[in-house]
């Protein structure tokens, strides 16, 4: 038993000289990075990097599973990986000091190569968080394990085991005490750097709007409870992105560049260029890709935006169906992120805008605040770049946006769907009256019909409520006559061209679920 415990103790020294020489490198890097330049941390970088590499099926799957969340969850891994490498790297340096360094320095490696690979990437300069972490965490890993016997005899001195002991702990809280003041002072540089942005917003006046949104129609809000409100709240309203860290940008410093094939009055834009210009105001519903049949990733807001229409003729642009020589828009963000829109759609007389207001105020920061683009009747993978920096006139066959190149549509309009809101799957309902609710959208086209199914019995009109626009989602509302016992609710929309929306079940890839939704509920 001694023995086993003269062999044990030393190893769980080692995993926590490797825990703390791992939180040191972490610790250094970010501080590194927050006065570098906050996005090339290495747990940011080798996040996105995973984000990158992973099959489309598979983020559908997180998409899915985490919701929103799949970003904490993506960090919490990360870390949890790092602390095991860290764990081990301290146990291994028990033995072999130089693989324990070599082992924490090819972590900084791993981090450098991630920073580069970034599409934001700013050059060389990325790669010094992760190396000087790395470096700094190899001296704390050597400075602890070199507090530990390298055997795991200590056949006789008490006296000596407990200056061991001593002088591990000492050392161990030495390196867990300068880390932690790194880590706050990253914290405290980086915070100092989105100062700047949040007064920006904080100072912003949006100008009223040339084409005032009228408000919606009276009856386009329901009062049935459960079902989703008409306008979405800015903080209800889904977010789905690959930015690990919500990019902070400064207004005043913000520009966006128009330029590329056919752009024959190449412009750069400031913010105060884009608001002495008419804005538009619209309620529009937007939609994500990635939302299931019956899934949360869609909601409406009231936007305040530059018409792209005139924006790009101003610069000389003219769509393919009038001889320009680009059908496709490529929109960069500031994190690298490329959407592809088809330059027909931007210029067919819909509201597609390069929007700077949500609701009445400026973006939020986790919306593209200070401008971001979007345009109706898209998915938000083609068409709703946040935090723009870039627009590029290009073709389709000349370049692949992000999504495109992981094996989504190059094209991708809004399916026509449905959703049951209330009530909820698998709720249980007394008999008689039971009033089932919810949404239908088919955005650019709108929605004239409803219906709804009761198990395998024909299909039933339920009611409308009024339409606001063909841009925007429609409520619905059926009286249904509950019997006692197990039931299925089946709903589907009919669109503005007459269109029924499909009974066929596909997954989000590669360009949108379909299928009708229905939820079970049992009748006391």
């Amino acid at each position: 038993m001694s023995s086993f415990r003269n062999t044990l103790v030393p190893v769980v020294r080692g995993a926590l000289a490797g825990l703390a020489a791992g939180y040191t490198a972490l610790a250094v890097a970010e501080l590194v990075a927050a006065l570098v330049r906050p996005a090339t941390g290495p747990v940011t970088v080798v996040g996105g990097a995973v984000v990158d590499l992973t099959p489309a099926p598979v983020k559908d799957f997180a998409i899915r599973t985490f919701g929103e969340d799949d970003k904490t969850v993506l960090r919490f891994g990360i870390l949890l990986l790092l602390a095991l490498f860290a764990a081990g790297l301290g146990t291994v340096a028990l033995r072999y000091r130089r693989a324990g360094a070599l082992g924490v320095l090819a972590f900084g490696i791993v981090g450098a190569a991630a920073a580069l690979s970034r599409p934001d990437s700013a050059g060389i300069g990325d790669a010094l968080p992760s190396l000087a972490g790395a470096a700094v965490g190899a001296v704390a890993l050597a400075a602890t394990t070199d507090r530990i016997p390298a055997e795991s005899d200590t056949s006789g001195a008490e006296a000596r085991a407990r200056g061991d002991r001593r002088g591990f702990l000492a050392a161990t809280a030495v390196v867990a005490v300068a880390a932690t003041g790194a880590g706050a002072l990253g914290r405290w540089v980086a915070a100092r750097q989105g100062r700047g942005a949040e007064a920006s917003r904080a100072g912003l006046v949006l100008p009223p709007p040339a084409s005032p949104a009228p408000a919606p129609p009276r009856g386009a809000q329901l009062a049935v409870p459960g079902i989703s409100a008409f306008a979405t709240p800015n903080r209800d309203f889904y977010r789905v992105d690959t930015a690990l860290v919500v990019p902070k940008v400064d207004a005043d410093t913000w520009r966006v560049r128009v330029h590329g094939r056919g752009v024959t009055r190449p412009r750069t834009f400031t913010l105060g260029d884009l608001l002495a210009r008419p804005l538009i105001e619209r309620d529009i519903t937007l939609t994500c890709v990635s939302n299931e049949v019956g899934g949360p990733y869609i909601g409406t807001a009231r936007w305040l935006g530059v018409p792209l229409r005139g924006l790009l003729a101003d610069c000389g642009v003219e769509p393919p169906s009038r001889g320009g020589l680009a059908d496709q828009l490529v929109a960069r963000s500031v994190d690298g992120m490329t959407f592809g829109c088809p330059v027909e759609d931007l210029m067919d007389g819909r509201d597609a805008m390069l929007a700077v207001g949500m609701n009445g105020e400026p973006l939020p920061f986790t919306h593209g605040f200070p401008v971001r683009m979007l345009v109706p009747g898209l998915y938000g993978y083609v068409s709703a770049c946040k935090w723009i920096e870039s627009i590029e006139l290009t073709t389709f066959d000349a370049y692949d946006p992000y999504w495109v190149q992981r094996t989504w549509a190059r094209r991708a309009p809004v399916k026509t769907q449905s959703r049951i809101d209330t009530p909820r799957p698998f709720a249980r309902t007394p008999a008689g009256t039971v009033v089932v609710a919810g949404v239908a959208w088919a955005q650019r086209r709108g929605i004239v019909r409803v219906e709804v199914r009761v198990d395998d019995g024909p299909w039933r009109d339920a009611d409308l409520a009024a339409q606001d626009t063909i841009d925007t989602w429609r409520q619905w509302s059926y009286q249904w006559r509950a019997t006692p016992g197990g039931h299925t609710l089946t709903v589907r929309a009919t669109d503005g061209t007459g269109q029924v929306q499909t009974e066929q079940r596909t997954r989000t890839v590669p360009d949108g679920a379909s299928g009708h939704h229905s939820v079970f509920v049992t009748v006391a």
